[in-house]
């Protein structure tokens, strides 16, 4: 889906396909530094990081393995509520590698330093994080994040794996929801 098909419902685009494709190249060549003869499995979070973990590994050099888990803490609204439940948990053994957290977005970091937490509490080798979006004034706790691709104003974006209501996922730009579409 182009920006052009939901014109009506963005305020503005704030990264195009082409630079988002651009900056995950960034983020991998990083990465691949950074592992370099390392046993790495990124873990996507379910559902907002697939476009993302699926560019990323694609562009990746070395060899990962991949795995998924679903957590929830907005339900249907713009905001976290800060309650994580995990909805599909990891099929992987952490114990003794190198594991690196792939997400969409980080806002008010609640969720994330939840997870981060967990999955080190299964002997991993290392927990890391890398993250498309970040909105550093919407942040609640401090997080480690090693990966950043852009930070972002805390306004509520859509595309790219970024929803509403399950909705502009599909969309290939990052934009900004117009508030008449959730208020």
């Amino acid at each position: 889906m182009d920006s052009q098909d939901v014109h009506d419902d963005l305020e503005e685009v704030l990264y195009t396909a082409d630079q988002i494709q651009a900056r995950i190249g960034e983020l991998a060549a990083e990465i691949d530094r950074d592992y370099a003869d390392k046993d790495v499995l990124i873990v996507g979070v379910l559902k907002g990081a697939v476009m993302v973990m699926a560019d990323l590994s694609r562009a990746l050099s070395s060899h990962i393995a991949m795995d998924w888990m679903a957590v929830s803490s907005y339900g249907s609204g713009t905001k976290s509520s800060g309650v994580v439940r995990i909805l599909k948990d990891l099929d992987a053994d952490l114990m003794n590698r190198h594991v690196l957290i792939v997400e969409d977005i980080i806002d008010s970091g609640l969720t994330l330093s939840w997870l981060k937490a967990n999955l080190q509490s299964r002997g991993p080798a290392s927990v890391e994080i890398c993250t498309l979006l970040r909105k550093p004034d919407a942040a609640k706790v401090p997080i480690d994040v090693k990966y950043i691709g852009y930070d972002i104003p805390n306004k509520f974006v859509v595309g790219y794996g970024l929803d509403f209501a399950e909705k502009y996922r599909n969309l290939d730009c990052i934009g900004i929801l117009a508030p008449h579409v959730y208020e």
